[in-house]
């Protein structure tokens, strides 16, 4: 599946359609270069689940986690991770063991280490919007 969005605003509308679609348990790697919109994403999947505070990327953190309309959902910004050995030192299963949705910028970085998503999510910049694919493998 494919979508163009032309605006963050649209963006944030796309992740709000995810909050309303995906099951309790779901695992989504997002894939696309700094400033694509992963975080954006994210961010509208929160606010349609009726979280107000701030959503940041986890760059630093390495994972956020929210609790919000009876979910567990947790944001792992990948990025700084050096070796993906790292994740496990972290817990990295006992994250994906629970039921909760886990969205991953940066999957490939943890290679090896991370379960099978259920959906990909890449965005790339194209013109002034993004272009979306989101593919199920599953």
């Amino acid at each position: 599946m494919q979508q163009y969005l032309d605006s963050t605003e649209a963006t944030e509308k796309f992740g709000a359609e995810l909050f309303r679609t995906l099951p309790s348990k779901n695992l989504i790697f997002l894939q696309g270069d700094l400033g694509a919109g992963k975080t954006t994403l994210v961010r509208g999947f929160l606010r349609a689940a009726g979280y107000n505070g701030v959503v940041k990327s986890p760059t630093y953190t390495l994972v956020e986690e929210y609790n919000v309309a009876d979910r567990k959902i947790f944001h792992f910004d990948l990025y700084r991770i050096v070796d993906p050995e790292e994740l496990e030192w972290m817990g990295i299963r006992d994250y994906f063991a629970q039921d909760c949705i886990c969205f991953i910028e940066w999957p490939d970085l943890g290679k090896g280490f991370l379960a099978k998503p259920d959906r990909v999510i890449s965005l790339e910049v194209e013109g002034m919007g993004r272009l979306l694919t989101m593919d199920a493998t599953q």
